[in-house]
């Protein structure tokens, strides 16, 4: 099977840095950008608009620059960020991490250039949880030191994820996770995480490395890729951005609509777990399928409870109330190490502490604990 049909590739004249505009062509380029974070991302309306990702670059046997090869690349995540974790867990159900090295950074968003005072932006910073002193929020309130934080081991020795951006050459000013890196030219390959996912999926790229009880498992398998995607759209719109257009919404306005189309988006979950086990559903074989719609579904569904209902204003029912979702959810946390990566007390430090608009000062909610 050509390579070019395992992923949806966004066209080029689409995607807004590309390897084409970073290292080969941009010798001296400083870029102006402004920046920003998911709080800056309002429309006029005041309904949340998401920035998409700027690097698209896929690996390949056949790209001209990054190919497949083991200790070649590396990715960085937050556990706090659903977007990063989906990566993550795809890592680990396929067995590669001995072939791509991960670094998770701090939960708690630093001032990223804090020799500037003109300079405002806050963002993810590395972290040494063995040896660094506990950081506060942007804003000096609270004592953070969470376990299983790391240094940049590149070399680019980054203080910031935005170090990692301005070094190859980003153009618009979101330094966000996950980040798929190139320790051979120092650059960042892909931030957009569902990308990043059919790579780390797709037999074609890493299929030499793969390891484990899920090593030969297609999480994106031709026949059901139609289904998948359908999937996926809605979700995505009603459920994994639909918390954040509750979240960030600026106006009543566009607070109430995302806060209907999120409860429809959960109610139709459970109307189609109500009769299989998983959202995608083999026809010729007569049942559903664990494929990444579950894994992208699952990433937020895990959130909910412990910060969404509270934080973001999602309060109409919690997703422990919903009988199929809840058992749904049970039974993904137990799949191979996806537990691992559910790590609440960073889930809860960032987002309790990351958005000073949001919570001042930093105070974490003890609850519910549902998972």
């Amino acid at each position: 099977m050509r390579f070019s049909k395992i992923l949806h590739v966004i066209p080029r004249s689409k995607v807004h840095n590309t390897f084409s505009l970073t290292r080969q062509n941009m010798s001296g380029f400083q870029a102006k950008v402004k920046a920003h974070d998911a709080l800056d991302e309002a429309s006029a309306t005041g309904h949340f608009v998401r920035t998409a990702a700027g690097f698209r670059e896929i690996i390949s046997p056949s790209h001209a620059v990054f190919q497949p090869a083991a200790n070649r690349y590396h990715l960085y995540v937050s556990y706090a960020c659903p977007w990063a974790n989906r990566c993550l867990a795809m890592l680990y159900l396929k067995g590669l991490e001995d072939v791509i090295g991960v670094t998770v950074v701090h939960p708690t968003w630093q001032k990223t250039k804090p020799a500037n005072p003109d300079d405002k932006h806050c963002g993810w910073a590395f972290f040494d949880s063995a040896n660094d002193q506990p950081l506060t929020t942007s804003t000096g309130h609270g004592s953070f030191a969470p376990s299983g934080c790391s240094p940049d081991p590149n070399a680019v020795h980054a203080k910031f994820i935005r170090d990692l951006y301005e070094a190859s050459k980003d153009v618009l000013g979101k330094y966000s996770v996950p980040v798929l890196w190139d320790k051979e030219t120092n650059q960042i390959v892909n931030n957009e995480s569902s990308e990043i996912v059919r790579m780390f999926n797709s037999l074609d790229v890493f299929g030499g490395f793969v390891k484990g009880p899920f090593a030969h498992h297609d999480f994106y398998p031709v026949a059901l890729r139609p289904a998948i995607d359908e999937v996926n759209q809605w979700v995505y719109e009603s459920i994994n951005d639909g918390v954040y257009k509750c979240g960030f919404a600026r106006s009543q306005l566009a607070y109430d609509q995302a806060i209907t189309d999120l409860y429809a988006g959960l109610d139709r979950v459970e109307a189609i777990l109500a009769k299989q086990r998983y959202l995608v559903a083999d026809g010729a074989e007569g049942r559903s399928v664990f494929t990444e719609a579950d894994i992208r579904l699952f990433m937020t569904l895990v959130r909910f409870d412990e910060v969404y209902v509270v934080y973001f204003k999602c309060n109409v029912r919690p997703v422990a109330s919903y009988p199929h979702i809840r058992q749904y959810m049970r039974d993904i946390y137990q799949t191979h190490r996806v537990a691992e990566i559910v790590n609440m007390e960073h889930i809860k430090t960032h987002y309790y502490t990351a958005h000073p608009l949001l919570n001042a000062y930093g105070i974490i909610p003890r609850g519910p604990n549902v998972v």
